[in-house]
């Protein structure tokens, strides 16, 4: 509608609805569609920005997975354990690990989207109640960015005409599709990739033989730990090296930790 003192548009209500955050970010859309190659060909780069919710789930499961359990199955195997001692606690391990990071992860994420959700909740009153001082924060807003106050004003008034809500929710909360917060999502893709970190130990134990279980159930983690390092910088357009010898390096320690724990311990955890 257009404000009553200056003739310039203000937001309009049919764009506030409850879907309007998920439409002004839908996959595609200028603003959602990182990583996308534009179909009329003339936006041709490759960004990763739009992996980083499922990316940072894979990687802590991953990586939680293997060292926590191989840590555990090192510190084990060093008390002088058996076999199947090792294994029943590797299994309970990975069964209480990829629940506790599934219910924190959950948790977590879901806190966050009730912020997100409440922080909607309130733009959508304000800009029922309030449209022009709504619109002056987008010209705040669009100044402070380097633009004219004119040039400002033009782009506010646009973006409010077209959706007033997903502008506020953008420019003013910093809320995008690609950031959005998706608890189950990150629940699943924890769980997952902890069970999937948890099976180098596992198998290690189950190939290495009795003597060589605590030194090759930890040459396994590490070299999973590199190829994890290097699969997730790749795929988040990353140094390789770096990100290989952050994880190799903490890693160690944790293992080199519980080795030094259940050899001191010399009994069965």
């Amino acid at each position: 509608m257009l404000g009553s003192d200056s003739g310039r548009p203000m937001a309009s209500s049919s764009n506030n609805g409850p879907g309007a955050f998920s439409t002004a970010f839908r996959p595609g859309a200028p603003d959602g569609g990182h990583g996308r190659r534009s179909s009329g060909g003339r936006h041709g780069e490759q960004h990763n920005s739009h992996r980083i919710g499922w990316l940072r789930a894979v990687v802590l499961g991953a990586n939680d997975g293997t060292i926590s359990v191989a840590s555990l199955v090192v510190g084990i195997a060093a008390s002088g354990a058996l076999r199947p001692q090792i294994l029943i606690s590797g299994l309970a391990a990975t069964v209480a690990g990829a629940a506790s990071m599934a219910a924190g992860e959950f948790v977590s994420v879901q806190s966050q989207a009730d912020t997100e959700q409440a922080d909607l909740a309130r733009e959508r009153r304000e800009l029922a109640t309030d449209p022009a001082g709504e619109l002056a924060e987008l010209v705040e807003i669009y100044q402070g960015r380097g633009l004219t106050l004119e040039t400002a004003r033009q782009v506010a008034e646009q973006l409010t005409l077209h959706d007033a809500l997903g502008a506020h929710a953008r420019d003013e909360l910093g809320l995008t599709e690609t950031l959005r917060a998706r608890p189950i999502q990150a629940a699943l893709a924890s769980a997952a990739s902890f069970c999937l970190g948890a099976l180098v130990p596992i198998l290690a134990i189950l190939l290495a033989p009795q003597s060589r279980i605590g030194l090759v159930t930890t040459a396994a983690a590490l070299a999973a730990l590199a190829m994890l390092g290097a699969l997730s910088a790749r795929a988040g357009g990353a140094a390789t090296l770096r990100s290989m010898v952050r994880m190799v390096v903490w890693g160690a320690l944790a293992l080199g930790l519980t080795a030094l724990v259940g050899h001191l311990a010399g009994a069965v955890v």
